[in-house]
């Protein structure tokens, strides 16, 4: 059986330049972002869309809205897809993080780094490969997932073999759809950061 998962990022944000969100409450989608959700949304609508998985965070869980509402399916918060747990970083400003060595490395050597209390990426390249375990078991054909740029990176690390220290070689756009494909015991990434246009 071959289950096809479009990952979606979620929409822009009117803090997604200036700090490190991470798992920090209250970060909602603006106009902009809406608008991406619907236009992911639209685009996944003729693709046979089984169920929408999500992030339980409030610019994830928004974005999913649209696209399950677009889609006519039902919509799970599914905690395999939460951002990246950033520790102590979680909500920093990217200024106040910039002299700190840790944070140096952290975008130098992601394949080894931990944010102070934080997680690292290999351990959520574990809870995505567990979740993806389970999707396919569950016998679903076509899943629509919203997340996280970070997340999504680690979903492609884990279909293509790449180290995560390659994380900045690839984008991940807000309202971006990228394309896994599990079939025969294989993952294979079939599209990355498609941006849906109107």
């Amino acid at each position: 059986m071959t289950t096809v998962v479009f990952l979606v990022r979620h929409g822009v944000h009117d803090q997604l330049q200036g700090r490190l969100c991470g798992r920090a409450a209250g970060v909602r989608l603006g106009e902009a972002g809406l608008a991406q959700a619907d236009a992911a949304g639209r685009r996944l609508a003729g693709e046979g869309v089984e169920v929408v998985h999500t992030s339980p965070l409030e610019r994830t869980r928004q974005t999913a809205e649209r696209i399950a509402g677009a889609c006519g399916v039902a919509l799970q918060n599914e905690e395999a897809l939460m951002e990246i747990d950033f520790g102590e970083w979680n909500g920093r400003t990217f200024e106040s993080l910039e002299p700190e060595p840790s944070w140096r490395v952290w975008n130098s050597a992601r394949d080894l780094a931990r944010p102070p209390s934080g997680e690292t990426m290999l351990e959520v390249q574990a809870r995505l490969a567990g979740w993806l375990e389970r999707t396919v078991r569950s016998g679903a054909r076509v899943v629509a997932a919203v997340s996280h740029a970070d997340v999504i990176k680690a979903a492609v690390g884990l279909a293509t073999g790449l180290s995560m220290r390659c994380h900045d070689r690839f984008e991940i756009s807000p309202g971006s759809i990228t394309t896994l494909v599990a079939a025969d015991g294989l993952l294979k990434l079939h599209a990355l950061n498609e941006v849906p246009h109107g």
